[in-house]
């Protein structure tokens, strides 16, 4: 990797459009269409989200409620809220990991850990405030070519990143339906096919993924018999952007994920982070019905939160309203029981509502350049390896010294 990393960037340096106008060149700031859209959308999206939760405060006090869900925050256990909090937190740690290994294989890459920070933050900002997360991915591309990167390549890392976070999301869903299937079906009933359909759905979508990354020239030619035939029915406003979409993007989408597929380890580094990634987000209900004084199985809770983030996923409004509320209700409910409100809020503020206000300010962290990511960790190994070396014959070293010492003392007093 380290002896291509020239030609896969002179590779990586075909202007790819994300969305929006062609990009030409970095200098023309690749990506400021789509970020103006992105910003609108997002703040349509607050506007609607603070709608919801005016609509939420009307709905208990019509109902009832509110005494109930005042009574019930009031006995929360703030201790557990912070561990729920920080789980978030290690979710957001190993979403920046994920992103460090993809910029690790690039040796001479001027990305740094900052940069990512902020590349991961824009996800969480922009995607919580867009339908079906639809604006986390051009974010992130266009945050990654600020740091000098060109939309090809920040296309390639944005692009592989999404592919595992896609097939973790899928297997940890896959696994935990086989664990706990039984607990399903006797818990949940025949609502649990309604998560089998969206799980098959899930699937379907990551199959399509990497059809397009395996098979890029078969969908190439489905593609374009599909945009003649939609052209030629008066289907399409801007027959050029499809164009540029199937005849450019397919190919670099395919050559990016093949590129990053020669590491195989790396990848399987990078699927492993990803799922303990899912594992804190998952694990976030657990702590909140703690917070609550009620025991639950872990597993299970685990299990319950990989449906309710896939029903979530499905539903086209910004953060997946109404999917979100009837999932929880949905799998957790019975857990809660009467504080499910209250709970909901809890579990909501602490993966919702609190990441997407505390994501704002981290949108504008920049690395101040220097060596790569790759020339810090070697540099810390040689360094550590120094140290050890040190250690191992330190024992020498110090007696040796000390005679040397003496020796010398001696000598001058002779003299």
């Amino acid at each position: 990797m380290a002896q291509d990393s020239n030609s896969e960037r002179s590779k990586a340096k075909v202007p790819l459009k994300v969305t929006g106008p062609h990009v030409v060149a970095p200098a023309t700031t690749p990506g400021a269409p789509e970020m103006g859209e992105n910003s609108t959308k997002a703040r349509k999206g607050a506007i609607f989200l603070a709608g919801v939760i005016g609509v939420y405060v009307v709905f208990l006090v019509a109902t009832g409620q509110m005494g109930e869900f005042l009574s019930a925050l009031s006995k929360v256990d703030t201790g557990w809220v912070m561990w729920a909090a920080f789980a978030f937190v290690l979710y957001f740690a190993f979403g920046v990991l994920a992103y460090v290994i993809a910029v690790y294989l690039d040796h001479e890459s001027p990305v740094g850990v900052r940069d990512l920070m902020s590349v991961e933050a824009s996800g969480v900002f922009f995607g919580n405030l867009t339908p079906m997360m639809a604006g986390a991915v051009p974010s992130q591309i266009y945050r990654l070519t600020r740091t000098g990167l060109d939309v090809g390549e920040a296309s390639a890392t944005q692009f592989t990143r999404f592919i595992m976070f896609q097939l973790g999301v899928v297997l940890f869903a896959a696994i935990m339906l086989f664990a706990k299937l039984s607990y399903f079906f006797q818990t949940y009933g025949d609502i649990i096919i309604l998560n089998l359909v969206v799980f098959a759905v899930h699937f379907l979508e990551l199959a399509g993924l990497f059809v397009v990354c395996l098979c890029p020239r078969l969908v190439i030619r489905v593609g374009n018999r599909a945009i003649r035939l939609a052209d030629s029915r008066h289907w399409l406003k801007d027959r050029s952007h499809w164009d540029e979409m199937v005849n450019v993007q397919v190919m670099e989408f395919s050559d990016a994920f093949k590129r990053a597929a020669q590491d195989v380890p790396s990848m399987l580094l990078t699927l492993v982070v990803t799922m303990a990634q899912l594992a804190c987000l998952y694990m976030i209900p657990w702590f909140v019905l703690r917070a609550f004084g009620i025991q639950a199985d872990f597993v299970e809770c685990l299990a319950a939160g990989s449906m309710v983030q896939m029903v979530a996923s499905a539903v086209p409004l910004p953060g997946g309203t109404g999917g979100a509320e009837g999932g929880f209700v949905m799998f957790y409910g019975h857990m809660f029981g009467p504080s499910t409100s209250a709970g909901f809020l809890v579990w909501r503020i602490v993966t919702f509502f609190g990441p997407t206000l505390l994501a704002a300010p981290l949108l504008g962290l920049r690395s101040r350049g220097g060596r790569s990511i790759y020339r810090r960790v070697q540099a810390l190994r040689d360094r550590l390896a120094s140290v050890a070396s040190g250690r191992r014959g330190g024992g020498h070293g110090r007696g040796g010294g000390s005679v040397t010492i003496s020796m010398r003392g001696s000598a001058g007093r002779r003299g």
